[in-house]
């Protein structure tokens, strides 16, 4: 029997998911953050974006949660890749974060992986 665990969702900003990206691989697990540009209640698709990055959202086995366009959401799913090669989200937990600030958010982000990067480095020598 396959083991169903479910992975955490990995931290990526939007610009993180371009073609060559690593992190833009079928059914990984990924956190992504953005303001909410689009929403269609007959699809349950959203869609998130930050700079000059956006995600196609699949809410569909979300519960509770009212969507306002122009609010920052944080959503958790498993990536689909099309065979257009577009990209959607499978979201399983999503939340509204209005009131963090973007840019710093992501700074952060990048500050965890120097860390980690350079935690990986010292624990190797």
């Amino acid at each position: 029997m396959a083991n169903p665990s479910i992975q955490s969702g990995v931290l990526v900003t939007l610009e993180d998911l371009h073609p060559s990206s690593s992190f833009l691989r079928q059914g990984a697990s990924l956190r992504v953050t953005g303001k909410l540009q689009e929403y269609t209640v007959e699809t349950a698709i959203a869609i998130i974006c930050h700079g000059n990055a956006s995600l196609k959202i699949d809410t569909q086995h979300l519960r509770d949660l009212s969507f306002r366009i122009g609010s920052i959401y944080q959503f958790i799913g498993e990536l689909l890749i099309q065979p257009d090669n577009e990209s959607i989200l499978q979201a399983r937990v999503a939340r509204n974060v209005d009131g963090i600030d973007l840019n710093l958010y992501q700074h952060s982000i990048q500050l965890l992986r120097q860390f980690q990067a350079d935690h990986m480095k010292n624990a190797a020598t």
